[in-house]
């Protein structure tokens, strides 16, 4: 492990979270896991991983910017240097885009640009397009559209379900994303 510090922002069940941090010889210190839904399962992984948590309600503040600076102090508190978003389903604003460039990861299951925002897996499914897959991109100011890093493709089989679909893809984020962390970390910083 380096002294590079990342916070991971997640909102549900924290599967890629897990995939991070069980990566062998780990790119990076996780310092913080960030949780914008009280009571998510990622909370208890991070807990029983022993990474600090910091969870919070955005309703309970008055503008997106208000709770981006508290964030902010709390990554600084942390001396993190990278935002690694795992399932965090909140658009980031330009609090944390300005003190981040290009230092803020997302992982999307679809090949961007199609399919992009919610339910992007049940998008594909509906669509009855034969391939979809993971793009792992850095954020920008929009709904994903930030500049690709990597993408790998995954078939829908004709028979598939679209639960059995978002377990290939799952297993696909798994493997791709601490990859690709761990090469941008690596290479820029």
């Amino acid at each position: 492990m380096t002294n590079v510090a990342a916070a991971v922002f997640a909102s549900g069940t924290g599967s890629n979270f897990q995939a991070i941090m069980n990566q062998d010889g780990r790119f990076c210190d996780i310092a913080l896991l960030v949780c914008d839904k009280p009571g998510a399962p990622v909370i208890n992984k991070a807990e029983e991983l022993g990474v600090k948590t910091f969870i919070f309600n955005p309703k309970e503040y008055e503008s997106k910017a208000d709770y981006e600076r508290v964030l902010l102090e709390k990554l600084r508190e942390k001396d993190v240097s990278w935002v690694l978003l795992a399932g965090y389903m909140r658009i980031v604003g330009p609090t944390l885009l300005g003190e981040f460039p290009a230092r803020i990861i997302n992982i999307h299951p679809s090949l961007l640009p199609d399919f992009p925002g919610l339910n992007a897996i049940g998008q594909a499914y509906d669509a009855g397009v034969d391939t979809t897959g993971v793009t792992v991109h850095y954020i920008d100011a929009g709904v994903d559209t930030g500049p690709i890093i990597e993408q790998q493709e995954v078939p829908i089989h004709p028979d598939d379900t679209e639960e059995q679909l978002t377990e290939r893809i799952q297993e696909v984020e798994h493997t791709l994303y601490p990859q690709v962390i761990r090469r941008v970390v690596e290479e820029n910083s």
